[in-house]
């Protein structure tokens, strides 16, 4: 008879529980994000038949129209959501009215370049943040400390006010970088989009601007976040026992980070929603071709269909990065696993 194990199945459990309520919320957006839009002034099919307000239309064209966007007399909004959520299961966002194209084109497009900036500039804010929380709470009432006032400072800006200062210094009156768009797209630029040496070089230096913004908005949290269980942690009796022992400074320090940095995963899962949002306030502001950008271009068009497929994709994207430091936090500390 095998024995059992209660700590793989407590592990099963806590497993199923965060993916159940995921999968909960996930449903909870997509059902908001059909309402939601349905409460707005207008519709989709009325934007595009504003488009064609010269074009004369027969009545038939009129149902096509009706059929393509899922509106009409004929289609109850129970029949309407049912549609909806068929769709989504194939992939299907909607039709673009401002852009006569799909949304899900229209995202792959633009998404990576969102992706593309909110990874980078999360991972160097959060790789920096943290190190420098641990010294500074190693080495607390140090020099170092006169760091926390600054980046206290950045954190309490709003992001495009802080998007805007940072643009106006080290771009339009610095020159340090380039401040607009996502690459070069002068007259004179020859470039070609893809993984090329000019092209790359490009998407860097046009992006360095609106990842500062955001790492420099983000860093306070993880450097004041990690500097508290740093001083908390240091006085733990395992780590007092490690000094009495006789290790060397930077190994205790070590010991103590290992433990200390737990809550900072889970704290990770917190933030992403603020990151995001911030990052889409911060791409207007640079006209960086992400997912931002679209929105606004999508509110300034009414394009209804675009806005809602871009704000369900990034409602479900900060849900699974969510999930995914939920789940690395209940791996990496057992007491979670028991709690759970």
């Amino acid at each position: 008879m095998a024995p059992e194990d209660p700590e793989g199945s407590i592990g099963m459990r806590t497993l199923l529980r965060r993916l159940g309520f995921y999968l909960l919320a996930g449903f909870a957006a997509v059902t908001l994000n059909f309402f939601l839009a349905r409460l707005l002034p207008g519709s989709a099919l009325q934007n595009a038949l504003a488009k064609l307000r010269g074009a004369n239309l027969d009545p038939a064209a009129i149902r096509a129209l009706e059929a393509q966007y899922g509106t009409g007399a004929d289609h109850s909004v129970l029949s309407q959501y049912l549609t909806y959520l068929s769709g989504l299961l194939h992939g299907d966002l909607g039709l673009s009215t401002s852009q006569s194209a799909p949304v899900s084109s229209i995202l792959g497009d633009t998404l990576p370049w969102t992706l593309g900036l909110v990874g980078t500039a999360t991972a160097l804010a959060f790789v920096v943040g943290t190190l420098a929380g641990i010294v500074v709470g190693w080495k607390r009432n140090g020099l170092l400390d006169g760091l926390l006032p600054a980046v206290t400072f950045f954190q309490s800006v709003p992001y495009f006010i802080l998007a805007f200062l940072v643009m106006m210094t080290l771009g339009y009156f610095g020159g340090f970088f380039p401040y607009q768009n996502g690459y070069d797209t002068g007259r004179h630029a020859h470039l070609t989009p893809g993984w090329n040496g000019p092209f790359v070089t490009s998407v860097i230096e046009h992006g360095t601007l609106p990842a500062l913004t955001v790492v420099l908005a983000s860093l306070a949290g993880w450097v004041i976040g990690m500097r508290n269980m740093m001083i908390t942690t240091m006085d733990e009796d395992y780590v007092l026992v490690a000094a009495a022992k006789g290790l060397p400074q930077w190994r205790v320090a070590a010991v103590a980070a290992r433990n200390a940095i737990l809550p900072t995963i889970s704290n990770f899962a917190l933030s992403i929603s603020l990151v995001v949002t911030g990052s889409l306030v911060t791409e207007i502001v640079f006209t960086y071709p992400g997912v931002g950008w679209q929105i606004y271009q999508a509110i300034l068009a009414g394009d209804y269909p675009l806005l809602q497929g871009i704000l369900l994709v990034v409602v479900l994207t900060v849900l699974a990065v969510n999930l995914v430091a939920d789940l690395a936090y209940v791996a990496l500390d057992p007491r979670a696993r028991k709690e759970a």
